[in-house]
């Protein structure tokens, strides 16, 4: 891995093109200078996302330690910008940092990246919701994001700093187990009969992929009976 953060991205609150009543940080802007970088801690009293400064809407589905940092690929965003015929800026899909020279959907669940004097570790795929496809504001965006499969990677942090443009990405660790970020897309999204699959991660897969796996083979079980 011989890439680069292109940008370190923060979203202010404002009104959620969802839900009127909910306040959203989704439309991420890039930030000049250091940017701190901490875990969390959980989704319920924690403080929400991994970046300083960094605002979530909804702590429910979004933030904590497990996804405390998301990444995806200029290169990705390009295509899109190309797809859509129109510039998609840096943070325009919710990323904290936008990489270039990094596949990121290649990246394995457990694999460890250094940047700067930060570590960090991939956890899940980024699974879209409904404020993304409103915040896109193109016609079957979900639909089409999802057959892409390429969702760009949740990290959680695993050694505090603070993270700047121009920074290298240094792949410290690959996961042996063969357990890929596209594969834990597939798995929640259009090949949910996968999802046990994800348990070949041993431990490195987060607590909160774990329990919905969990989740889903009870409800399997449920449906064979």
């Amino acid at each position: 891995m011989t890439g680069r953060v292109h940008s370190v991205n923060v979203g202010r609150s404002e009104v959620s093109p969802a839900r009127p009543n909910r306040a959203t940080g989704i439309r991420k802007r890039p930030v000049d200078g250091p940017v701190e970088v901490r875990d969390p801690g959980p989704r319920r009293g924690g403080v929400g996302s991994g970046l300083a400064g960094d605002f979530i809407g909804d702590g429910k589905y979004h933030g904590g330690t497990d996804q405390a940092v998301y990444a995806f690929a200029r290169e990705e965003l390009d295509f899109w910008a190309q797809e859509l015929g129109r510039e998609i800026p840096d943070g325009s899909f919710g990323e904290n940092l936008t990489l270039s020279g990094v596949d990121v959907d290649d990246a394995r669940l457990g694999d460890v990246w250094r940047i700067g004097g930060v570590l960090l570790q991939v956890t899940d795929a980024r699974i879209p919701c409904g404020t993304f496809r409103a915040s896109m504001e193109v016609r079957g965006w979900l639909r089409r994001f999802t057959e892409r499969g390429r969702s760009g990677a949740y990290l959680k942090v695993l050694e505090p700093g603070t993270l700047r443009a121009g920074l290298p990405v240094e792949l410290t660790r690959r996961a042996g187990h063969g357990v890929g970020v596209a594969d834990a897309f597939r798995a929640q999204t259009t090949e949910r009969h996968r999802m046990p699959e994800l348990l070949r991660a041993g431990e490195d897969l987060c607590e909160q992929l774990r329990l919905r796996v969990e989740k889903e083979q009870r409800a399997a079980g449920r449906r064979d009976e």
